[in-house]
């Protein structure tokens, strides 16, 4: 992890701002350790043969392990925020992920405001898209994130 990021509270995220994640390399060994973590085995995934005989023509990661990895990105990078709630997230898949292929993630906070429901916090939209070595978007979508004010500041 990268150890000089802060946290931010609420109030210390900007409309429009923006920052691109550190690199992630998928490799074989990520994509059968998250096979054995979530029990997703199917052939595509984890078998190069069968992969072979199909359109990607090799094997290609899980789908939600492109989302893990920009929600782990995104605890490496400059949208570090202090620990709120996830409320969730929207998210599209583009392009496969392959074996060797370098993942980051170009996230943009597109919406802020404070919470109507928990008072001290705000809600913050973070549009995200999963990129690879070639600079092809592979996923996109957004985070919404409920996240603590900075004390003292309401």
């Amino acid at each position: 992890m990268n150890a000089k990021v802060e946290e931010k509270y609420w109030d210390d995220a900007v409309d429009g701002e923006e920052c691109t994640s550190p690199e992630y390399v998928v490799t074989e060994a990520r994509i059968n350790a998250y096979a054995e973590l979530t029990g997703d085995f199917t052939p595509v995934h984890i078998d190069e043969e069968y992969a072979k005989t199909t359109p990607f023509g090799t094997r290609v990661a899980h789908g939600l392990f492109g989302l893990s990895i920009a929600d782990g990105l995104k605890t490496q990078s400059d949208m570090r925020f202090i620990p709120g709630m996830s409320l969730g997230w929207t998210w599209d898949f583009r392009l496969p992920i392959k074996i060797n292929d370098t993942l980051r993630v170009r996230f943009k906070v597109t919406n802020r405001r404070l919470s109507k429901s928990k008072s001290g916090w705000g809600i913050i939209v973070l549009a995200s898209e999963l990129i690879n070595q070639f600079d092809e978007v592979v996923q996109v979508g957004e985070h919404r994130l409920m996240i603590p004010r900075r004390p003292g500041q309401f």
